[in-house]
């Protein structure tokens, strides 16, 4: 019967990654079987507590938040728990062996978000790193089943990939962030007066983290390559869109990929990845 409950706990988060997530889940479905259930689990755990800080206003967050960490540190030690979530959650960690500095630099950067409208070069980069990378680096640890000299060397360009697409979301989320949150992101902007200059700086760093992950992907596991080469080409293909837009635009509506884009990306992917070009 504890196989029947993990499983039921495992399909919860995969529910929770559908309804959350089109664009990553269509990513989720192109990775080998053997990774799917791990990647809804390790999404629906970051997907939770993002939930506690930026959506549950009528509610207290710290202790939502405090509640949150002590239920996952509690279930990862005792290797149970009776939310589903940190138990699918807990099963991946204590099998890939995912380390606690991850998952306490993600909840760093979530409470991050309780106490801080801005943020300089140091709390952008911290703040990048625990709401990002380590999610990036979370997946890595399950891509590469145990191989730790696989792991280092991709390291870094799944590091860089995770900022690449947080900087995006920035981007694409200036509107609700900035005008319904408060929180402005990105080092000395001034979202009163965003400049073109400023935008093309920003855009500019973007791309560079793209080009750097992209390295990382073509060395990525077989299994791996083509659901995480899905989302690279959709989080590069907002950005493209984004890139076009004047600074008005984006101030004032949130950028979105088209379901038929997707679908397109999708069908793409897959030919690329048939013919051996990824």
């Amino acid at each position: 019967m504890m196989a029947l409950f993990n499983q039921t706990a495992l399909e919860c988060s995969k529910l929770i990654t559908e309804h959350y997530s089109t664009s990553f889940t269509l990513g989720i479905k192109t990775l080998d079987r053997k990774f799917h259930l791990p990647i809804y689990a390790i999404y629906g755990f970051v997907r939770y507590a993002d939930e506690i800080v930026d959506t549950f206003h009528d509610f207290d967050k710290k202790e939502l938040l405090d509640k949150f960490r002590y239920d996952t540190y509690e279930a990862i030690e005792k290797g149970i728990s009776l939310n589903p979530v940190l138990q699918s959650f807990q099963l991946v960690v204590r099998q890939y062996r995912i380390e606690r500095e991850l998952i306490d630099a993600f909840l760093k950067s979530m409470e991050m978000d309780l106490y801080f409208q801005e943020y300089d070069d140091s709390g952008y980069n911290e703040y990048i790193y625990g709401s990002a990378e380590v999610v990036g680096l979370m997946c890595l640890r399950v891509f590469c089943e145990g191989d730790c000299a696989e792991y280092d060397r991709l390291r870094e360009s799944a590091r860089k990939l995770g900022a690449a697409f947080q900087k995006v979301n920035f981007l694409r989320d200036v509107k609700s962030d900035y005008q319904e949150r408060g929180r402005t992101y990105f080092p000395g902007v001034d979202f009163n007066d965003f400049s073109r200059d400023a935008k093309q700086l920003i855009e500019d760093d973007i791309q560079r983290d793209f080009d750097e992950a992209y390295i990382g992907i073509m060395n990525l596991p077989k299994g791996a390559r083509m659901g995480v080469y899905l989302a690279y080409t959709y989080y590069q293909t907002l950005f493209n869109k984004i890139k076009a837009l004047p600074v008005t635009k984006i101030q004032n509506e949130r950028v979105r990929v088209p379901d038929t884009t997707k679908i397109a990306l999708l069908a793409q992917t897959y030919l690329k990845y048939r013919l051996n070009v990824i």
